[in-house]
């Protein structure tokens, strides 16, 4: 797979921060000490590195990692799953979306998580694989990770999605927060995560190489999922629930690139002190 860049650039983090705190840019510009000309350039891509590091406590975002985005420094180090995790990455209108498949290596049940625009590839790595397809999880409904579903689905596989935010579709089911699934030796918890959407979840998959922490939109490599009116709640629950596992939990992300939580914790703007 060629190398998937960062969902969001400096621009985009600081776009989301002020429109998820409600921040106008006269106040942002008195808070930061910066003129209205400085943050307008830099909110439309321009690189001030002096601006930008006004600007970064002004919205409680990490100085260096702010500004190492800027310079494009950092790329996540991809982690490597020898078997048992697959991760498919589709064109969707103007962006791409990620999808997802684990499964048990000797029982060969699978679980899927979202569909992306496309499912083929997924389908295709079921077969070849010889697997089963147990489980459909859903992180959110927004069309862009469901858009398949329907093929998905024809495989008879169970679909779930939070109690908060159900797929509208006859025998789709929903879990509560702290549901637990198997299959064979892997273990999958729900943990909600929700302000990108009213039942955004993460799914804590442990048995494979690695821990793995499938957020949808709740987190991307160097960014998060954004809400103008859930902004607070989102950054709430990903320090709170997401933060807190296990340092070598790899965070697939519903876009852009494989990360590490220990990565996140010294890269992600949101993040990172």
């Amino acid at each position: 797979m060629p190398r998937i860049p960062l969902e969001d650039n400096f621009a985009d983090v600081i776009n989301k921060t002020q429109r998820g705190r409600k921040i106008s840019d006269a106040d942002l510009a008195a808070k930061a000490g910066i003129t209205a000309e400085e943050l307008a350039a830099v909110k439309g891509g321009e690189i001030r590195e002096n601006t930008l590091l006004a600007l970064a406590p002004a919205l409680q975002l990490g100085r260096n990692s702010l500004l190492a985005m800027a310079r494009k420094e950092w790329y996540p180090e991809q982690p490597i799953f020898p078997r048992g995790f697959a991760m498919f990455n589709t064109p969707f209108e103007d962006m791409t979306v990620n999808s997802y498949l684990v499964w048990d290596k000797k029982t060969k049940l699978a679980a899927a998580f979202d569909t992306g625009a496309s499912a083929d590839s997924m389908l295709d790595t079921v077969a070849s694989e010889g697997l089963t397809l147990r489980y459909v999880f859903i992180t959110h409904t927004h069309d862009d990770h469901i858009a398949d579903l329907d093929r998905v689905a024809a495989t008879n596989a169970e679909i779930w999605a939070s109690e908060l935010e159900p797929v509208e579709r006859p025998g789709a089911k929903t879990f509560q927060e702290n549901a637990h699934f198997h299959l064979g030796e892997l273990s999958i918890k729900t943990l909600f995560t929700w302000g990108h959407s009213p039942g955004m979840t993460t799914f804590y998959v442990t048995g494979l190489a690695w821990p793995l922490a499938i957020v949808g939109d709740s987190i991307f490599a160097s960014s998060m999922g954004g809400s103008p009116t859930h902004f607070e709640m989102q950054l709430r629950n990903n320090q709170q629930k997401i933060l807190k596992l296990p340092a070598d939990t790899v965070i697939a992300g519903g876009h852009g690139p494989l990360t590490t939580l220990k990565q996140e914790k010294q890269h992600n703007p949101f993040f990172a002190r």
